[in-house]
């Protein structure tokens, strides 16, 4: 009777068991099911919230959910980073930053309010966004040989768009590789030091191609390199410095994070709809005029991309002598 009652008591429990494995299956929904957030780290108008809006009608098209864009610029990405750490970790909020916010953020900041390994799970490499060197036509530079040959025999001084900008982390890689000096002449952002290069306050900038492309028609500047491992659609007759420059590569890149315990299942419906968008012809037609070139990478080739460019990125602060404030 014991042996029985035994035997009742288990089968019981096991289709208890069954039952609510299957009320658990038929309840449960598929991702997604509700609206998807990206908090985007820049203002309306910069480079990642331009990829965030081009790329967002088609997610939604593609998740049939409603994709909403939250700005939250501010404090080198801190903000953005906290509005994505205060969400549940359920894959319904991302993070499109630039990967200077986990790459060149931790080298200029002492207290950085995030942790650029421990807090996100890397999603997609969404895309690059290289700078072109413009120098001022005056100089007679066409070549990046040219380039050094005055730099070695006069003082050139050059824009950027701030201390520990990427502007300015890759002109001074690019002068220490080639074995030259040259001034650094800061500036808030791009909208300042391309009409400095106009004016004739400096004599080279890297910058956005957008920026350049109208002087470059005009004759006012000439475009000499551009910072990417390889030439870009956007301007294929530019050469890469890393032509030059062996492993070269200094391009921003835009990057989806989400935060760290994420469902893989979420990470992964993500990465491969965004990387079929980078493959559609009505997108890359609307991203490269504002010179941006699509990727659409993975999880892995995001988080090999975030290691290489951290390499090169402390390499490049030691070059310029940058120092933690």
């Amino acid at each position: 009777m014991k042996t029985t009652l035994v035997r009742f008591r288990t089968v019981a429990a096991l289709g208890i068991a069954v039952l609510a494995t299957l009320g658990l299956s038929a309840t449960a929904q598929p991702y997604p099911s509700k609206p998807i957030r990206l908090i985007v780290a820049n203002p309306p108008g910069g480079l990642t919230d331009t990829v965030s809006r081009i790329l967002a009608p088609r997610l939604q098209e593609a998740l049939g959910q409603p994709v909403v864009i939250e700005n939250k610029p501010g404090a080198n990405g801190a903000v953005a980073a906290a509005a994505l750490a205060a969400s549940p970790p359920d894959g319904y909020s991302f993070l499109v930053a630039d990967g200077s916010m986990l790459t060149v953020n931790p080298l200029m900041t002492r207290d950085l309010a995030y942790d650029p390994k421990k807090d996100f799970t890397p999603v997609s490499l969404i895309a690059r966004a290289p700078l072109f060197l413009a120098v001022k036509p005056e100089l007679k530079i066409d070549t990046l040989d040219q380039l050094v040959a005055v730099a070695k025999s006069g003082s050139l001084k050059y824009g950027s768009s701030g201390v520990g900008s990427t502007h300015h982390l890759t002109m001074e890689a690019m002068a220490a590789a080639l074995g030259v000096k040259v001034l650094h002449v800061p500036f808030r952002g791009s909208s300042a030091s391309v009409p400095a290069l106009l004016g004739g306050q400096v004599d080279m900038v890297f910058s956005a191609y957008p920026s350049l492309v109208q002087f470059d028609k005009a004759g006012k500047v000439k475009l000499v390199a551009m910072n990417a491992s390889q030439r870009s659609a956007l301007a294929p007759d530019v050469p890469a410095i890393a032509e030059k420059i062996r492993g070269f590569d200094f391009a921003p890149i835009v990057i989806l994070l989400a935060s760290s315990g994420v469902p893989p299942a979420a990470v992964q419906r993500m990465s491969a709809e965004i990387a079929k968008i980078a493959k559609r012809q009505d997108t890359i037609d609307l991203m490269r005029p504002v010179g941006i070139d699509l990727v659409g990478g993975t999880p892995a080739q995001l988080s090999k991309a975030l290691d290489e460019e951290t390499v090169r990125m402390v390499k490049a602060a030691q070059q310029a002598n940058l120092k933690k404030e």
